[in-house]
Parts: C-alpha cells; structure tokens; sequence
C-alpha cells in the first residue's frame, strides 16, 4: 500500500523542502518508487531535483484547477525511482481559484487517486502556511512528517501545528496521523539548541525520529545545483543524516504493517 506523507509545518525556514527533496531522493535509493509533489509556488522541491519550474507548461496546477491527468505531468527525476510533479508561480492562484470551489479541500485527493499503486511513497511538500494547498495535502495524505527546528518558540509553534493538524483530521480526515517529527538544523555546539532538542523528545517520545539533521553547508549548497544534498556529496553530515532518516521512515512502514 502507497505511503502518502505531507511534509508541513505552518513555520517557514525550518527545513521543510530540504527534508522532503532528500527524505524523497533518500528512500528512492532504497529501490522504492517515490513520487514528489511540489506544493509551494515557490517551486522549491522542483528545481531541487533539477527542474527548472520557469521551463514548465504544466504542474500541479493543472491538475487541481484544470483537471489535468497528472501522469501526465509528472516528471522522471535524474535519480532512479524519483520522480516529481512539479510547481511553478502559477500555483500561487489556485489559493484563490480554490476559495469557492466545491469540495475545494478534495482536489489533491481526487488528482491523484489513480496513481496510489504506482508508487511505494509520495512525499507532498507542503507551503509554509495553513493555506488550502496545506489542507489539500492533510485531506489526501495518510500521515504528516513535521520538521522543526531546534531554535526558540519551536515548542509554541509545534503546539499550534499539531492543534491544526487534529482539527483537520476531526473534520475532514479521520484516518489521519502524525507520522513523526524531525529535528532540523541541529548544532550540538548550541546550548539552545540541545535545550529544545532534549524538549522536544521529553514531550512527544516516540514520535521524534531518532535521526537529527544538522546544520551543513551541504544541504544549503545542493539546491542551487538541483541536486539533492545526498547526490550533492553523500559523505556529508547531512546526508547521512537524511539516509538515517529514511531508513528509520521506512523501519516505520514496516513495523506498522506487521
């Protein structure tokens, strides 16, 4: 059964397009099947995988306002077994189109109900508010991978987040849940840092991946090379840190199917 995680925080900067571009790339090297969904009309995601989001007639747009059939649209990445379906400026006016529309929060899950068995994981990236595209992405996903950094107000912010997340999985999908949550840009040398880190764990346990992602001059290299980090140099901190990552995603996957 296809795993469909929305990676969101209603907080920009955190590593939210970082941790889903290498989190995607990551488990493709695991020999799965993953599919990217860029849903920020920043494009992001896209051109971290080599896209360049200005080339593109068509994106995930197309799909949620026009009805587009999104294998159609949906791109083969450089790395095997990741592909994407892309994101450009013009997503900014589905935030509007959408507003009236009917069963407006649906249209994601619609899209891309066809396409469920295709892939082993789809990883949506979600746009750093709590905007109808981020509900589009909790209506069609089974979980939501949460990144947090390791700064002050991380706790406040989580709290909210995961206040909207349950409000969305009451009225609209029930089947919804928290697949994890990941400590981003971790510098262990930071008092602070380890303060909210040690936090964190004491308050959600289990639900915070082991894996940390450090702060690395890799992972804020690789996206102006359309590379993941983990493409960009393997070796790295960071990429390490999201093939841990990945691996523990997966350990997840497994253990929930038993």
């Amino acid at each position: 059964m296809t795993r469909i995680v929305a990676v969101a925080n209603q907080k920009g900067g955190v590593g939210k397009t970082t941790t889903s571009v290498n989190l995607a790339a990551a488990i493709a090297l695991q020999d799965k099947s993953v599919l990217l969904i860029d849903l920020d009309p920043q494009g992001n995601a896209t051109s971290g995988v080599g896209v360049d989001p200005r080339s593109l007639q068509k994106t995930i747009y197309n799909c949620l306002i026009k009805q587009d059939i999104c294998e159609n649209i949906i791109l083969k990445t450089s790395i095997n077994g990741l592909s994407i379906l892309p994101s450009n400026a013009d997503l900014a006016g589905a935030e509007i189109e959408l507003a009236n529309a009917d069963g407006r929060e649906n249209h994601l899950r619609d899209a891309i109900k066809n396409i469920h068995n295709v892939y082993d994981v789809i990883v949506l990236d979600c746009p750093p508010a709590l905007g109808i595209l981020t509900i589009n992405a909790l209506t069609a996903a089974k979980s939501v991978l949460i990144p947090v950094q390791c700064e002050y107000y991380a706790m406040e912010g989580l709290s909210r987040l995961i206040g909207s997340i349950e409000r969305v999985k009451q009225s609209i999908n029930l089947d919804l849940f928290i697949e994890g949550i990941v400590l981003t840009m971790f510098d262990a040398r930071n008092t602070l840092a380890r303060q909210v880190s040690e936090q964190v764990r004491n308050h959600f346990g289990s639900k915070v991946y082991q894996a940390v992602i450090p702060r690395n001059v890799t992972l804020a290299e690789a996206p102006s090379y359309g590379r993941p980090g983990i493409l960009y140099n393997a070796a790295s901190s960071g990429s390490q840190a999201y093939l841990s990552l990945a691996k523990e995603f997966l350990d997840h996957g497994e253990k929930s199917t038993r």
